[in-house]
């Protein structure tokens, strides 16, 4: 397979515009998916048929075939973004919801007790003791699902999604391998470098941590 590195140097500027478009479909997803998923994590928290049942719904929309789900959704919205967003959103749910309510059971009883103790209300515990404590397994989810998402959205490009995705499909219609291998190598890049990202943002926010280690 031969690689053309003369097309690399001469589009450099679409390959950017691709990889920054990518970005922004996979990031405009996550930030729904996280306004959705959060408010039906804390919904169910501690009522055991209703997480079971929300968890089950979101796993049986996982299981449908990302190229299926476009295909249901571009008839009723069109081609472009939007159904690449929607779908992503949907495939989010799993993993961010499972991991939000992994995380506020894993905090401890007494530490909620504690708060309670000092007078804290039920918000002002989930707001500065639970959330802050689930912060690791949520967190979890997102990189899981962010990683999740930029491949995903590849396959965004045979209904008109754009990012990398729309140039590997142009590679596989125009048989051009050079196009296929420099979608394939940003999209692995751009999950690589959002992971060590989210790792790092992961960090910052725990401050605590930081001066555990220091200490």
């Amino acid at each position: 397979m031969e690689i053309r590195w003369d097309w690399i140097e001469r589009h450099r500027g679409e390959i950017e515009s691709a990889t920054l478009g990518h970005l922004k479909l996979t990031a405009i997803s996550l930030a729904i998916a996280l306004a959705v998923a959060l408010p039906l994590a804390l919904a169910v928290r501690g009522r055991r048929i209703a997480s079971a049942a929300l968890l089950s719904l979101a796993g049986i929309l996982y299981t449908i075939p990302s190229i299926a789900l476009f295909g249901i959704l571009v008839p009723l919205i069109g081609l472009g973004s939007w159904p690449v967003i929607i779908g992503l959103v949907v495939y989010a749910q799993l993993t961010l919801v499972r991991n939000t309510l992994v995380g506020l059971a894993a905090v401890p009883a007494p530490v909620r007790e504690a708060a309670e103790g000092m007078g804290l209300t039920p918000r002002q515990v989930l707001l500065r003791i639970e959330l802050p404590l689930a912060i690791p397994a949520i967190v979890a989810g997102i990189r899981v699902t962010t990683v999740t998402a930029i491949g995903i959205a590849t396959v965004g490009g045979l209904v008109g999604g754009g990012g990398l995705g729309q140039i590997i499909v142009d590679g596989v219609r125009r048989d051009f391998p050079t196009l296929i291998v420099v979608g394939a190598v940003c999209t692995t890049a751009l999950a690589v470098a959002l992971d060590l990202a989210l790792v790092l943002a992961e960090r910052l926010s725990q401050p605590w941590l930081r001066a555990g280690r220091a200490a």
